[in-house]
């Protein structure tokens, strides 16, 4: 009997211990991965963002190679609907009922900033593309946290700064009035002054506003050389075609478009948008690189449009996800440990080149500044832009020496 207990008791343990070396290992080697696309499916950013962010997320999961290595990656979406609240309570359900890994997209500042400190508190993964706000990766930084893409900081040096250095030193601001468009003016006010030029008034607009004739009346009475569209998606291009019917640029005045994309301009049409000056960290007409991905994304998504910058940036950033994982040698569903290692490693994609994630989560890379073509110089629908001017990913972002993120040592 005591025999038989002994070789039963060793049996258990035996089988106790390898299923717990079974179940660690697993955790080591765990190759699920379930990818969260939050986003605007039906608003003012559907275009630019949308249905488009999660055509990119699959075509990274699928150009990742990990599939054919035994992966299993999972990409789900859902909008936002523009709203901090809606946006939060998703990230929640996410994260604790499905185990979504990481949350990619989500444009929208607003919304941007609740769900950073969620994974933050989660301890998952934003890799946020289509959000605007610097204070991401300035005074809200996380190690859960990158930013890819742009923000408000790059679009006031490039777009602001130039503007103001071609003779543009008075301003007046028409902001969307919430994070970003707050952001976006305040960055591009330190820029126009730190130019020698003058801010000489602002009014805020809410989200979504579909009658601007008040606030460009004001702008266009304050006799400011450039009126300065801290807004974007469908307040920016409803600003622009009010403002032609006002004949505000044909008055003199400059239009400042501080956050446009390549969807914004194909909406417009040549003949309102030619001229525009504006920045962006993409087009997908620079190289061959950038035509042989636009091509494969325009032939999946339903409208064939080309990426913008957005799409392009979900792609890439999680394109270096992908290869952090694989260098771990597994998903450890970690969220700080996946953003380290993705910050150890140098970023280098077909979109946006080599480049790195800085301690702050900020990725960088060079910003262009385009001018919009008139309809005499395109060739297509989408020959819409021509290069102006190029600022290297070292100048166009907030450098750490000015930055207030926590993890930034001074």
């Amino acid at each position: 009997m005591r025999t038989r207990l002994a070789v039963l008791l060793v049996g258990t343990a035996l089988t106790f211990g390898m299923t717990i070396s079974a179940v660690a290992q697993d955790k080591v080697t765990d190759k699920n991965v379930k990818i969260g696309v939050l986003t605007d499916l039906s608003g003012l950013y559907a275009d630019l963002g949308g249905e488009g962010s999660v055509v990119a997320a699959e075509m990274a999961a699928d150009d990742s190679g990990l599939k054919a290595k035994g992966w299993k990656i999972d990409v789900i979406s859902a909008d936002h609907q523009n709203k901090p609240d809606i946006g939060a309570g998703i990230a929640r359900r996410w994260i604790d009922t499905d185990k979504v890994d990481i949350i990619a997209d989500v444009p929208n500042s607003g919304v941007a900033l609740a769900v950073n400190n969620i994974v933050k508190e989660k301890n998952n993964i934003l890799l946020d593309s289509g959000a605007g706000s610097s204070e991401l990766t300035n005074t809200q930084c996380t190690p859960n946290t990158v930013h890819f893409t742009y923000d408000t900081y790059m679009l006031a040096q490039s777009t602001g700064g130039a503007m103001v250095k071609a003779g543009g030193d008075t301003w007046f601001f028409i902001t969307a009035d919430y994070a970003f468009g707050h952001a976006l003016e305040n960055d591009t006010t330190a820029v126009v002054k730190a130019n020698g030029g003058k801010v000489l008034g602002s009014v805020k607009a809410p989200l979504g506003t579909a009658d601007f004739s008040s606030y460009l009346l004001q702008a266009q009475a304050s006799k400011a050389k450039v009126i300065g569209l801290a807004n974007a998606g469908g307040d920016t291009t409803n600003s622009i075609k009010q403002a032609a019917e006002f004949g505000i640029v044909k008055g003199g005045q400059k239009l400042a478009g501080l956050l446009m994309f390549i969807s914004d301009v194909h909406s417009l049409g040549l003949n309102v948008a030619q001229g525009l000056n504006l920045s962006e960290t993409f087009y997908w007409d620079t190289n061959d690189q950038t035509r042989a991905f636009s091509k494969r994304f325009s032939e999946r998504l339903k409208t064939h449009a080309m990426p913008t910058m957005v799409h392009a940036g979900v792609y890439a950033g999680l394109l270096h996800y992908f290869k952090a994982l694989e260098a771990l040698g597994g998903n450890p569903h970690d969220g700080a440990k996946v953003v380290a290692k993705m910050k150890e490693m140098p970023t280098d994609d077909p979109l946006f080149g080599k480049g790195v994630i800085r301690i702050d989560g900020r990725a960088i890379h060079p910003a262009f500044l385009f001018e919009v073509k008139t309809p005499a110089e395109s060739k297509g629908p989408w020959d819409l832009y021509k290069l102006i001017g190029t600022t290297p990913g070292d100048q166009a972002f907030r450098p750490l020496s000015e930055s207030k993120c926590p993890l930034v040592k001074h």
